[in-house]
């Protein structure tokens, strides 16, 4: 999980691992290759994926267009792309049934599912989240996260972006932004301390 406030350089760090901006200096490797300078259509077949903030779903398609458009990359597969459907459909049963409904008339919290179930459908390996929570109402964000725990346990790496806290409760490990620069990481029994972390996030 990467934590800090708005503004600490978190959503840009992100933009940079997955192709959407190209760092000044350094190196970024992914699943043993230098993926500095691929674009971000290379990194989407690569298997990195973003949930960007603001959930920025096709309002005007179906939930199952949104989906489909998802899973462009994977058009060739068509199989696999009607498994996927269905798992994701089984994490987000809300959305099975509401899959005809057009996007822009669910809830904010249907919408980050959605969002989230479209990331699903390109075939990642990695899946940034950036903001899950965002203007979700508390239920609803213990709903999402358990979700993006689901996700993490079948397999795919996740990384949460957030100013939300509470999400160190899935978390494995905790990277602290202050002004684009990393200040602790945090690991095991650290995620746990809510006082310190809101100490470190708050400086």
């Amino acid at each position: 999980m990467v934590l800090g406030l708005n503004g600490a350089g978190k959503s840009t760090t992100v933009l940079n691992l997955c192709g959407a901006l190209r760092p000044w200096a350094g190196t970024i490797t992914f699943d043993g290759q230098d993926s500095t300078r691929w674009s971000t259509a290379r990194c989407v077949r690569e298997g990195i994926v973003l949930v960007p903030e603001g959930r920025r779903v096709f309002p005007d398609l179906s939930v199952e267009k949104n989906l489909q458009v998802g899973s462009w990359t994977q058009r060739n597969d068509s199989a696999w792309v009607h498994e996927q459907r269905e798992k994701v459909y089984d994490y987000l049963p809300r959305l099975r049934e509401r899959q005809g409904q057009l996007a822009g008339t669910l809830s904010g919290g249907e919408q980050q599912m959605l969002a989230i179930g479209r990331g699903l459908m390109a075939r990642p390996k990695l899946l940034i989240i950036d903001e899950a929570s965002l203007g979700l109402a508390p239920v609803i964000v213990k709903e999402v996260f358990k979700i993006v725990s689901q996700v993490n346990d079948d397999g795919v790496t996740v990384i949460l972006v957030e100013a939300n806290i509470s999400a160190l409760e899935i978390a494995d490990k905790g990277i602290v932004f202050q002004k684009g620069v990393i200040t602790e990481i945090l690991r095991g029994r650290q995620l746990k301390n809510t006082a310190k972390v809101r100490e470190l996030v708050l400086g």
